[in-house]
C-alpha cells in the first residue's frame, strides 16, 4: 500500500504548522502517514532515497518552506512523486497555480527550471519572487514580533505604520539585459517568476511561470500618502495604471542596486541590509 510522507515547518502559517499532523492523518488515514519536521533533515539525497518506490513526499507550509525545500534538493533528481498543501500565512505559490483546497497538488514540474537570485555572494533559487524595499521590511519588522510574541503578525498594518512612519525609499540604478535605468524614491523593486506575492500582491501582472524571462516592478517618485494611496490597487494589479509611478520591466537579468541597504525578501524569507541582488532566468 502506498505511504505518504509528510515533510513540514512547525513555524510555518504563524507557527501553527502542527495543526498538518491531524489534517493530513485525517486525510490519508493512520499508519498510511509519517510526519518529519524538514528543519531536521541533514541529507535530503539520503532522505529521498529512503523513499520506498511507489511511495510519496507531501511538503506542507508556506512558500519559505518551499524554498527551503526548492534549495535543499536543487543538485538531487527526485526519486518519487513530490505533492504540496498550503500550510502557510501567505501561499502564493499555492494561489499562483490555482491549487486544488481539498487535497494536495503534485508539484514536481513546478521545482525545475526555476529562476535564480544572487544576494551578498549567496545564491538561492526562488518559485515566486524577490522583494525589494518595504516588503522586505514588513518581513523583516514581521520576524522581529514573532520573536517576542506568538501572536498572528498583522504585515497590513506592518505596511501602513512603515509607509507613513519607518521606511524611508531611496534611489536605485537598475539593470535589465545590459540596458540600465535610475529612479528616485523607490518603495519597491520585486523581481517576478511567478504572479504573486506578499500574501496576495500582484506586481508584474504579465508575468507567467511559463515565460522566459522575468519582470521587475519599480514603484518610485511619489510620497508616503500617495504611495498609501496607490498599495492596495497592487492586489488588484492596477497599479500599473499609474504609469508615472509605476515602471515594469521584463528581461533574463536584471540587477537591482539600492544607494542605501534595504531588507529583502526571497519567497517570504528575509536578508536584511541589502544594497544589490541580480536574478536570472
Amino acid at each position: 500500500m502506498k505511504k505518504y510522507h509528510v515533510l513540514y515547518n512547525p513555524m510555518a502559517g504563524q507557527q501553527k504548522g502542527n495543526k498538518v499532523v491531524d489534517t493530513l492523518t485525517a486525510l490519508y488515514g493512520e499508519g498510511n502517514v509519517t510526519f518529519t519536521e524538514m528543519p531536521k533533515i541533514n541529507k535530503f539525497d539520503e532522505y529521498l532515497r529512503s523513499i520506498p518506490k511507489g511511495d510519496v513526499v507531501v511538503l506542507c507550509g508556506g512558500d519559505g518552506t518551499l524554498n527551503y525545500f526548492a534549495n535543499k534538493i536543487r543538485h538531487i533528481p527526485l526519486p518519487c512523486d513530490v505533492y504540496y498543501w498550503a500550510s502557510g500565512s501567505g501561499n502564493d505559490f499555492w494561489r499562483d497555480i490555482e491549487g486544488d483546497t481539498q487535497k494536495p497538488v503534485l508539484i514536481n514540474a513546478y521545482l525545475h527550471n526555476l529562476p535564480s537570485v544572487v544576494v551578498k555572494g549567496q545564491e538561492y533559487l526562488f518559485l515566486n519572487g524577490v522583494g525589494y524595499g518595504i516588503d522586505g521590511y514588513c518581513c523583516e519588522e514581521g520576524d522581529k514580533l514573532r520573536a517576542k510574541s506568538d501572536k498572528p503578525v498583522n504585515y497590513t498594518a506592518v505596511a501602513i505604520k512603515g509607509l507613513l512612519f519607518h521606511y524611508k525609499p531611496t534611489d536605485a540604478v537598475v539593470v535589465v539585459d545590459g540596458k540600465e535605468y535610475t529612479f528616485e524614491k523607490v518603495w519597491l523593486a520585486p523581481t517576478m517568476f511567478g504572479r504573486f506575492y506578499g500574501g496576495g500582491m500582484w506586481p508584474a501582472p504579465g508575468q507567467t511561470r511559463q515565460s522566459d524571462t522575468l519582470s521587475l516592478m519599480v514603484f518610485h517618485g511619489c510620497g508616503p500618502l500617495k504611495t498609501l494611496m496607490i498599495f492596495p490597487s497592487l492586489f488588484k494589479g492596477e497599479h500599473i495604471k499609474y504609469d508615472k509611478n509605476v515602471t515594469v520591466l521584463s528581461g533574463k537579468e536584471i540587477t537591482v542596486r539600492y544607494k542605501q541597504p534595504k531588507p529583502l525578501q526571497i519567497d517570504g524569507e528575509t536578508v536584511v541590509g541589502v544594497s544589490e541582488y541580480t536574478a536570472r532566468r
